[in-house]
């Protein structure tokens, strides 16, 4: 029973980081560092939240949410490539401007007397007997299905070639014809997209918007990227890693190991614990694409 309880809510929790990690790599392999992923799930998921129970519509909640992650990406890409600001300082920059928008909107247009969740695409409840229930929803569908069309897309088509060939290295792109600038601008919608759903799938897995909910999910997506190459399916693989471990933490948190008693700070801390020595183990074996941060 707790093996499988495990792996499903690893299978629920590993959407949104996989999406996540998708929009960090169409960003990065064109050659944008691209820390700002947090900050674009949670605008994603906050603008979903609000629209959503605006208009009692959950498809236009998710396009306007998936919309908002746009508009903050080629914010991104604008400060980047036009105002060459540092990737980094704008990515942490439009972290800091979602969080407190964010927090600003929720407390501005939020009902806090509504108990209703928020609406939400509709999902496929499958009954497993004694080991509950596991809902299905076309986040996660996509989730896991996503990788593999990256991969594809990437390796066997121009638009692909040419986001690697951007990636590696700008200056030899150009030579070749390519324009650096309008690869960089599709890459990043693409990483609008992508969180714009990761976002979006956090509330509906919640049914609620709360502040800060995306709880480092973007850094960790991030660190599942490095941890993967910059490559699709090996980053898929990372996150559900990183999931693993965060449902390990959820199933046992409260509760002691060998007759100790762990505090239930110590078991909330395990996923980032586990991130940070993934990354100290193979950072210096990824190999990030050169052309990271070259105008």
């Amino acid at each position: 029973m707790t093996l499988v309880t495990i792996l499903l809510s690893t299978i629920a929790l590993a959407g949104p980081l996989i999406l996540a990690a998708l929009g960090g790599f169409a960003s990065e392999r064109s050659g944008v560092i691209n820390l700002a992923l947090e900050g674009k799930m949670l605008v994603a998921a906050c603008v979903t939240s609000l629209t959503s129970v605006a208009f009692s519509n959950a498809f236009l909640g998710v396009l306007c949410g998936i919309a908002t992650a746009i508009l903050l990406s080629l914010l991104h890409w604008l400060l980047t490539q036009k105002f060459s600001l540092d990737h980094i300082i704008s990515g942490m920059a439009l972290n800091a401007l979602a969080m407190g928008g964010t927090n600003f909107l929720n407390q501005a247009f939020t009902d806090n007397a509504r108990k209703e969740a928020v609406p939400i695409l509709p999902t496929l409840t499958i009954e497993l007997g004694a080991a509950g229930r596991f809902t299905v929803s076309i986040y996660m569908v996509l989730a896991f299905l996503l990788p593999f069309l990256t991969y594809l897309y990437v390796r066997r088509t121009r638009a692909g070639l040419r986001l690697f060939a951007v990636g590696n290295d700008p200056d030899k792109a150009r030579l070749m014809g390519i324009r650096p600038l309008k690869v960089r601008f599709a890459a990043l919608i693409a990483t609008g997209v992508f969180t714009g759903l990761g976002g979006a799938m956090i509330l509906s897995n919640v049914g609620r918007f709360t502040n800060d909910m995306t709880a480092g999910r973007g850094y960790i997506a991030l660190a599942a990227l490095i941890l993967g190459g910059w490559r699709p399916i090996p980053a898929f693989v990372a996150c559900i890693l990183f999931a693993l471990f965060e449902a390990i933490q959820i199933q046992f948190q409260g509760t002691g190991l060998l007759g100790a008693k762990i505090p239930s700070e110590a078991w909330q801390a395990l996923p980032y614990l586990v991130t940070v020595i993934a990354l100290a183990g193979f950072l210096g074996r990824s190999r990030a694409p050169q052309g990271l941060s070259k105008p």
